[in-house]
């Protein structure tokens, strides 16, 4: 399905204009069924507009987030995903949120992706918002392009859930939300900051395998149609 490209001028006029679709997203779902979900990314890209949308006025006790994708790594560790989101999302109005960590404390990271599996079974799906980022290698979640369970990760047929990534470029093994999970969010949005991160996204929408920019697979085939937000 075609992406939409929405620009900006700078990050923080794009962080506004995605805090305010996001909020009207969540707050849509709130006055459907009473709740909303909400999967964000981590990394240092999503700061601003986590800080925008933190002050947004909606009911946050009704909305539960979680993270895409995280580091095997515990919530105090400084290249957690779950401290990123704590510092700059659960702030403000939005700290009255739920929030349903990636990471468990077990002896292996494949106990723990059962474990979350598990833990967030009680989101339901399709999420209503899911943020992805993207890499300069072209990985979205903790799809990496040599990534040891890619071709799992990126079946559609392999069920919703948590599985385990390693790649050279991933530093920690991770936990990641399957493709499945993910591609048919009600709200899909790519964000996506500088000038370089726009030619990798205009390699990426060309020709070439899903192996070796895994965020094709997003692209091309998710069910949802993806909403691309960048500035330089």
């Amino acid at each position: 399905m075609a992406a939409t490209m929405h620009a900006f001028a700078n990050g923080a006029e794009l962080a506004r204009n995605l805090a305010d679709k996001v909020a009207a997203s969540l707050s849509a779902a709130i006055d459907a069924r009473g709740a909303a979900t909400f999967a964000v990314s981590g990394g240092s890209t999503p700061k601003r507009f986590f800080q925008e949308l933190s002050a947004r006025d909606l009911d946050w006790t009704k909305v539960t987030i979680t993270l895409v994708d995280e580091r095997f790594v515990p919530a105090d560790n400084p290249r957690s995903n779950h401290l990123l989101v704590a510092e700059n999302l659960l702030q403000n109005k939005a700290k009255a949120a739920n929030f349903l960590p990636l990471y468990q404390a077990a002896a292996s990271v494949e106990d723990a992706a059962k474990l979350a599996t598990k833990a967030t079974e009680t989101i339901g799906n399709p999420f209503d918002v899911a943020i992805l980022g993207m890499g300069g290698d072209g990985h979205t979640a903790s799809f990496f392009p040599d990534g040891s369970n890619l071709k799992a990760a990126l079946d559609p047929k392999t069920p919703r859930g948590i599985i385990t990534m390693e790649a050279d470029g991933a530093g920690e093994p991770r936990l990641t939300f399957t493709f499945s999970s993910l591609q048919d969010a009600k709200l899909l949005v790519l964000h996506i900051e500088g000038e370089s991160k726009k030619d990798v996204l205009a390699k990426a929408e060309g020709a070439g395998d899903e192996a070796e920019m895994p965020i094709r697979a997003i692209l091309r085939r998710a069910v949802s149609p993806v909403e691309i937000y960048w500035a330089p």
